[in-house]
């Protein structure tokens, strides 16, 4: 399964250094940047991190679709089987009554109330009036979903020139800090190097986990002490990068909550950081989301894509959730494309979002 359109022809890849694994502390983090450090919040609570992560391989087999499908086993549960109970017999009459019915299934699945209507506005001007069969239903609802879900900038951003920069926000619990573990896996599977940030300073597992994470991948890491100004690290990450000219380096940030004004402000102050090394800079900002908030995710989505211009979504845990619907408001409310899916427990386990393919197994399976 691929990323990317396309991959660093041979030459490139030759030409790329090899990286291993590696830890660069912050021994001073107050004089690697002139930015000053801000009083550190109170730690979050810890997010657990993988006792033994798996080491980076080649996603195995199946492809897009199937890892897909799998992901939304749950939600297809509910919603196929929701809508399956309108069907007693082998026709229904599309009317006020089933139309209402359809409307109730449709956001049991956390979709909101506009996108389910669109749906249910489709089947009404094909089939109100008419009997239909099941599968007539289905069909049309998983054309509106793809048409909701369609999407020009799913591609992840590459810079012209130089390391590409990406830092990675989102609350704690949301799979932030496994979430870049995965992309990491799948840019070196591409044959890029990169540098990751350990730029969650707060929560000492957070660092640990990433640590982890770098050497079973193989790549830098770039770390500093408990409560260390989180701006630092980026600004060292950013440095690391240059210096053995990395492909990627990827930034984690502290969970947080999209009420906490002076972590927001945070946000905001790493972004001008890594500008003054590399402007243009970050390249992209991955907010990572649990699909198992359902629309609790929405107002993450919004708070976040202010204080920290976001550019795409992450959207975790896909497999442990039956609210996958929440996709649709979050594309719908913010036009924010979805970068990525976290479809399991392995490294392997994410997907390139294809919204084609996420209609269809949303469903139809």
């Amino acid at each position: 399964m691929a990323f990317w359109r396309s991959k660093k022809s041979a030459a490139d890849t030759a030409a790329a250094p090899a990286t291993g694994p590696a830890n660069t502390p912050v021994n001073d983090p107050e004089s690697a940047t002139s930015v000053p450090s801000d009083s550190p919040p109170p730690a979050p609570e810890p997010e657990s991190a993988p006792a033994n992560p798996e080491p980076a391989e080649k996603p195995k087999g199946g492809g897009v679709f199937s890892k897909i499908t799998g992901g939304l086993q749950k939600t297809r549960r509910v919603l196929g089987t929701d809508i399956r109970d309108l069907f007693k017999s082998a026709g229904r009459l599309v009317d006020d009554e089933f139309l209402d019915e359809l409307f109730a299934r449709l956001i049991r699945t956390d979709m909101g109330t506009k996108p389910a209507n669109l749906i249910r506005d489709e089947v009404a001007k094909k089939y109100r009036g008419r009997v239909v069969e099941l599968e007539e239903v289905i069909q049309t609802i998983t054309e509106e979903i793809r048409s909701q879900l369609r999407q020009d900038d799913g591609d992840l951003a590459k810079a012209k020139s130089g390391p590409t920069v990406i830092l990675v926000v989102g609350v704690n619990g949301s799979g932030k800090t496994t979430s870049i573990g995965k992309l990491s896996h799948y840019l070196r599977a591409a044959r890029y190097s990169l540098v990751l940030g350990a730029g969650d300073t707060f929560r000492a597992a957070a660092v640990e986990q990433l640590t982890i994470w770098s050497e079973r991948i193989g790549c830098e890491i770039v770390k500093g002490n408990k409560g260390v100004d989180p701006a630092s690290i980026a600004y060292q990450t950013v440095e690391k990068a240059l210096e053995i000219k990395a492909d990627y380096a990827i930034i984690d940030t502290a969970g947080r909550l999209q009420t906490q004004k002076n972590l927001m402000q945070e946000l905001q102050k790493i972004r001008r950081v890594i500008e003054k090394k590399i402007p243009g800079a970050p390249h992209e900002v991955l907010l990572v989301l649990d699909a198992t908030a359902g629309q609790n995710a929405i107002s993450q989505a919004k708070g976040f894509s202010e204080a920290a211009g976001c550019t795409g979504i992450v959207l975790a845990k896909l497999d442990g959730s039956a609210k996958g619907g929440v996709v649709l408001p979050i594309r719908d409310q913010f036009q924010l494309p979805v970068k990525f899916v976290g479809l399991g427990e392995g490294m392997q386990d994410m997907a390139a979002f294809d919204p084609d393919s996420f209609a269809d197994a949303l469903l139809k399976g």
